[in-house]
Parts: C-alpha cells; structure tokens; sequence
C-alpha cells in the first residue's frame, strides 16, 4: 500500500480539468485511429504526474527556511528584492530554485509569518534559467512578515512555457512554513530573498525537495555553505 500511495498521489485541484481534457482528446484519438490513441494516454498520464500535489514532512524547528518548490538551485546571488513589496532597494540574498516540467510545481511558504504583501506583475516568458527572468517575467511577489521582526520574499516566476501563476495567499494570512501556496503550470523558477543574518545551507546545482530542503538557517553559528560534486 505504501508504493500504491508512493506513486498515486493526489492532484491539485488545478491539474483536474487539464488531465480531463487530456482524457477526452485522447478518446476522440483512439476513435481516428488507435496508435494515435495511445500517444493520448501517455499525454494524460503525464498530465496527471504534472500536477502531483504529494504530501512532505516540513521541519518545525524556528530560524529555518525551506525551499519552496522542487527543483535545482540555480542561482544564489545579493539583489534588491521586487520593488512592489517596499522591502527597500539594498540587495539582500537571493536563492533561485528552478523548477522543469517533471518537477512536483505545487509551491510551498519558505518560512512562517504574517502575508503583509502579494502582488502580482504581468509580464514577458523568458526561460527561468535566465538571469533576468527575475525581473522581466511575469510573476507573484509575496512578503512574509517574521515574528520577531524582519521579512523574507517568495516570487513565484513563470517560465518558458508556463502560461499561469496561481496563488492561494491573501495580505494579512498567518501562515506556516511548508505551507501550499499555489503553484505556477509548466515550467516556472521561484526566488527567496533572505533576511540579513540568515545563513544559506545550500550551493549552486543541488536538488531540492518543496519543504522538505533546509535552504537557510536564522540561527546558524556556520558560515555559508559550499558544496563539491563527487
């Protein structure tokens, strides 16, 4: 049961109307002609993996920021944060996680506080892995206001062939961390932008799993980490 659950996890409830338009053009493939058919149903399957919205275990303990999405880390870099969520223009450290379509694209809180802000910003669709897709992409900038004062951003950034940001959160939400905040469809990149004094856990090329991954660490008695291919 536990492999049977493993692989049939449940689908965000965005992924239900595309994996059932799949389903109906596949059937009207196998009425033209059968290999065509098939074609269809690996289609919807993939549709259907997509959309995937798994269940993760979110470390609790307080100072810690999870990654908020699955992907790779691609960049780790200082930059002013997205000006509509008036968090100032001195740059802070920002840790970009890009996402490809085989990627679980449910989106998760980076760490608990209050939504002060969520605003978002049309814009163009270059690839995610570009560096200025940050700024030039559309997307959803959400500030999340610490308890013990301070403030991290999430954006979530459409991609290549992402055509829609979706995002759940309201100004004023209490939320926790690993929580679901939305997600963005085919392809996308999301950026956090830490608070001064948060120590990064990760290097440039790691795997990341949506809040599971321990990015950064508000009490941590270490310097940055590095890591080395082996």
């Amino acid at each position: 049961m536990d492999t049977i659950r493993s692989v049939l996890v449940p689908l965000h409830r965005e992924g239900w109307r595309f994996v059932a338009i799949f389903a109906l053009v596949t059937a009207f493939f196998f009425w033209l002609w059968t290999p065509l058919g098939w074609i269809g149903v690996v289609l919807t399957a993939w549709c259907a993996y997509f959309f995937r919205d798994p269940d993760r275990h979110i470390p609790t303990r307080e100072g810690l920021v999870v990654s908020p999405g699955d992907g790779i880390v691609q960049l780790i870099e200082r930059a002013p944060p997205p000006p509509e969520l008036d968090m100032g223009t001195d740059p802070r450290l920002r840790i970009s996680i890009f996402l490809n379509v085989f990627n679980v694209h449910v989106n998760r809180i980076p760490i608990g506080g209050t939504v002060s802000k969520s605003i978002y910003r049309p814009g163009k669709f270059f690839n995610a892995a570009l560096d200025k897709a940050s700024e030039e992409n559309e997307r959803q900038a959400i500030r999340i206001d610490l308890p013990g004062g301070g403030s991290v951003a999430i954006v979530q950034i459409a991609g290549l062939v992402a055509r829609r940001i979706v995002c759940d959160l309201y100004q004023g939400q209490p939320v926790q961390t690993g929580q679901r905040l939305g997600l963005i469809r085919f392809g996308s990149r999301c950026d956090v932008y830490l608070e001064d004094g948060m120590v990064p856990l990760v290097d440039i090329g790691q795997v990341m799993i949506g809040g599971e991954s321990v990015i950064a660490d508000a009490q941590a008695q270490e310097p940055p980490r590095r890591a080395e291919v082996r």
